[in-house]
């Protein structure tokens, strides 16, 4: 098989879904025998410290006949995810010391530990040297 024929193939379809350091790739490929599936890229982008960067891909292939079940477990899981904490966004922009409310609250009622409550927790480990392995 020609490269050509092989790249014409492999476009039969294809959509794509930017979110953020993220791409996400939505592509219809055909089989040997004639039939289509589908493959799901995930694309995360990561900035080398010299400021060259590179891409890490995740790819999911997905058959015709698992269609149904996989659409109902991901209608499952992102309803059940929706019910349970709403649409508000929680990203990576937030401060890195971010702090629900409910934790604050509950970390007031926290006792603070003492010298002795210290010294009992290191007396139960055993001093180990490294010369003495």
């Amino acid at each position: 098989m020609s490269e050509s024929k092989y790249q014409e193939q492999e476009e039969i379809f294809s959509q794509i879904m930017r979110a953020g350091r993220r791409t996400y790739f939505f592509d219809v490929r055909e089989t040997k025998a004639g039939d289509y599936y589908l493959t799901i890229t995930e694309s995360k982008k990561f900035t080398n410290d010299d400021g060259t960067f590179h891409f890490k891909k995740h790819k999911i292939f997905l058959y015709k006949e698992d269609f149904s079940e996989f659409h109902e477990r991901l209608a499952e899981a992102t309803d059940f995810i929706l019910k349970e904490k709403g649409e508000e966004v929680i990203s990576d922009r937030h401060q890195k010391d971010f702090v629900k409310p409910s934790e604050v609250e509950s970390s007031t009622d926290v006792e603070t530990s003492t010298d002795e409550d210290e010294k009992a927790d290191t007396e139960s480990f055993t001093d180990v040297k490294f010369e003495d392995i």
